[in-house]
C-alpha cells in the first residue's frame, strides 16, 4: 500500500475516532499516535497524516458548511461517520491541499477508495457525487492540465472574486 493512501486510511480513522468522541475525551495526537502504532507501524513519514487531520480541522466549519450545500437532502448529523469524514479529507485535499502534489482527481478517487473501504454500501457512490458537485463547481481543475483554482469562493459563500 503506498504510504499516501496509508496516511489517507489512518487520517480517515483518526478523525472518524474523533469525531465519534465529539471532539472531546480524546486528543487528536494521541488518537493519531495510536492508528500509527497500530495499523502502520512501518510507515516511512507520518507527515502527510498529520498535515491532512490538521488541515481537516483548521477548514471543518468551510468544509462542513461545503458538505451541507452540495448534499442539502443530507444533514450533516444525519451522514455516517465514516462519509462524513471521507468528505472532510476530500474535500481538504480538493480545495485547500497542494494541487501540485494532489491533483483533484486523485483526491477524489482516494476519497472514493476510503468510502469504499470503511464505510457503507452506497457510501462510494455517495461521496463521489458530492465530490464530482465540488469539482464541478471549482470549474474542474486540472482537467486539461493547468489552471487557477476557480469557483471555490461560491462554496465557501464568499463571492467576492
Amino acid at each position: 500500500m503506498a504510504n499516501r493512501h496509508l496516511s489517507r486510511s489512518i487520517a480517515m480513522q483518526t478523525l472518524y475516532e474523533w469525531d465519534f468522541n465529539s471532539g472531546k475525551e480524546l486528543k487528536i495526537e494521541e488518537i493519531l499516535e495510536r492508528n500509527i502504532g497500530e495499523f502502520a507501524p512501518g510507515l516511512e513519514d507520518d507527515k502527510f497524516a498529520r498535515d491532512l487531520i490538521k488541515g481537516v480541522l483548521e477548514n471543518r466549519d468551510k468544509i462542513d458548511e461545503i458538505i451541507t450545500k452540495t448534499a442539502p437532502e443530507w444533514p450533516l448529523e444525519q451522514v455516517s461517520l465514516v462519509d462524513r469524514n471521507v468528505l472532510r479529507l476530500g474535500i481538504y485535499e480538493l480545495l485547500f491541499g497542494k494541487r501540485e502534489e494532489v491533483p483533484p482527481k486523485v483526491a477524489i478517487n482516494e476519497a472514493i477508495e476510503l468510502a469504499k473501504s470503511f464505510g457503507g454500501e452506497t457510501s462510494g457512490k455517495f461521496v463521489n457525487g458530492v465530490l464530482g458537485t465540488i469539482y464541478r463547481a471549482i470549474g474542474e481543475p486540472g482537467k486539461d492540465e493547468g489552471g487557477p483554482r476557480r469557483g471555490k469562493e461560491k462554496l465557501e459563500g464568499n463571492d467576492s472574486k
